[in-house]
């Protein structure tokens, strides 16, 4: 398969998979498994581009995948325009029951394929620009006409955030606010209301009054300032934003009242999201098929599963790509070698090609397997990274270095996640010669 990718990335993804996290870029070169999925979530993509709105929940074992599959989408989204960002969902400091937290993190892993988290400033600015530039086009106003250019700029800020400032006026007068500091090149009040639009708290009172907003967010102001976000994000030329909202299945480790909170919450949002009350939006979730079926996660609020429940047949392959929830196929033997492939070609070393051949990589996947327990599914990060780091590193630096002869797998309990290493509890604890 040829992959067209620079060097840069080259390294950025062989680096990643090296240290055995997931690249933060060219994971189409990594994707295996996933061209079932792309037809519908392009469509998905195209709706919420068109100022639809969708909600997607993704289902999978521990190690199936779930955050390379989200990873993959936002990298997509990203290509087409999209904002992105991706919220670690936790008790103590993400509870999704507090809207104004998510809304928080959102921001602070705001991306675009342009800027990194955090890119809301970024944005911001870029709206700004759209505007004076939409000011200007009708050409009645001269660019040197400060005062002219300011009105008309105001004069469009507040339609397009009409129905927000109606709602959360707060969310229009700090965006005001934000223009004329940055117009003065007053940075310190600037930076204030910044970090008061993006939930932060503790943002100084001067910041606040010279902007006439007061106090913090609440979850339901949160909910507001996520479609004024929306409306910026739209008018400053981007396609929409994808929100994943990573690890749900946390919800099932919490306290009682804290968990039906948060399932409640999900549940308000899917319907706000299927009322089409943020366009432009698209939310996915991930989740272990524990919590969408177990009774300590969806199953605990009827009206949340009725929205979610979704039938899935013996065979995988007549699963619904158009379906409310998705169920990842987890990997299989054949799967790994050609994912070991793939990162042989991105590699790109000729003593790798010439000296690593696909029965090698069968070996190498059957041994990583093996050591847990036989949990195909479990074994790609491993796999990927005793590859790189014990394989492809030494074949490359060494002529004389043969993985047959000189290599063998070892698994160490603090190389492992806590998933793998309990997988590798259930296997014969002793080293694999290969």
């Amino acid at each position: 398969m040829p992959i067209e990718i620079s060097a840069r990335r080259r390294r950025d993804i062989v680096d990643a998979l090296r240290r055995g996290v997931v690249p933060s870029s060219g994971l189409d070169a990594l994707a295996v498994g996933l061209d079932r999925f792309t037809a519908a979530l392009d469509d998905d993509l195209d709706r919420v581009a068109g100022g639809g709105s969708v909600f997607k929940a993704v289902r999978g074992e521990y190690g199936s995948g779930k955050t390379f599959f989200t990873r993959w989408l936002a990298e997509r989204a990203k290509r087409r325009g999209f904002a992105a960002a991706e919220v670690q969902i936790s008790e103590l400091e993400t509870p999704l029951h507090r809207m104004e937290t998510v809304y928080r993190r959102l921001v602070e892993h705001l991306s675009t394929e342009q800027f990194s988290p955090s890119a809301f400033r970024p944005v911001l600015d870029g709206w700004i620009f759209a505007l004076e530039e939409d000011a200007l086009a009708g050409g009645v106003i001269a660019e040197d006409d400060a005062a002219a250019l300011d009105r008309a700029v105001g004069d469009l800020l507040e339609r397009r955030l009409g129905e927000i400032s109606r709602s959360t006026p707060g969310f229009a007068a700090a965006l005001r606010g934000y223009r004329a500091a940055t117009a003065t090149g007053d940075h310190h009040l600037a930076d204030g209301l910044v970090a008061w639009l993006s939930a932060q708290p503790h943002v100084a009172a001067a910041a606040r009054r010279a902007a006439g907003v007061k106090g913090d967010l609440d979850h339901y102001a949160a909910l507001s300032f996520l479609r004024g976000l929306l409306t910026v994000l739209r008018d400053s030329g981007h396609q929409g934003l994808l929100l994943v909202l990573d690890e749900v299945e946390t919800l099932q480790r919490v306290r009682s009242d804290a968990r039906d909170k948060a399932l409640n919450s999900l549940r308000q949002l899917i319907d706000e999201i299927h009322a089409e009350r943020f366009p432009g939006l698209m939310v996915v979730i991930t989740g272990t098929p524990a919590f969408f079926d177990g009774p300590q996660g969806v199953q605990r609020l009827a009206p949340l599963a009725q929205r979610l429940a979704t039938d899935f047949g013996p065979e995988q392959r007549w699963d619904n790509p158009r379906a409310t929830q998705l169920r990842l196929p987890g990997f299989t033997a054949d799967a790994l070698v050609e994912l070991g492939t793939r990162v042989r070609t991105i590699y790109a070393s000729p003593a790798v090609e010439a000296r690593v051949n696909d029965d090698y990589l069968g070996i190498l996947a059957r041994a990583v397997t093996g050591a847990l327990g036989g949990r195909v599914g479990v074994a790609p990060r491993i796999y990927l990274k005793k590859l790189v780091a014990e394989v492809f590193d030494r074949v490359d630096q060494f002529p004389d270095w043969d993985p047959r002869r000189h290599y063998e797998l070892t698994l160490r309990a603090d190389d492992l996640t806590e998933v793998e290493r309990n997988a590798a509890a259930s296997a014969d604890d002793i080293e694999l010669p290969i």
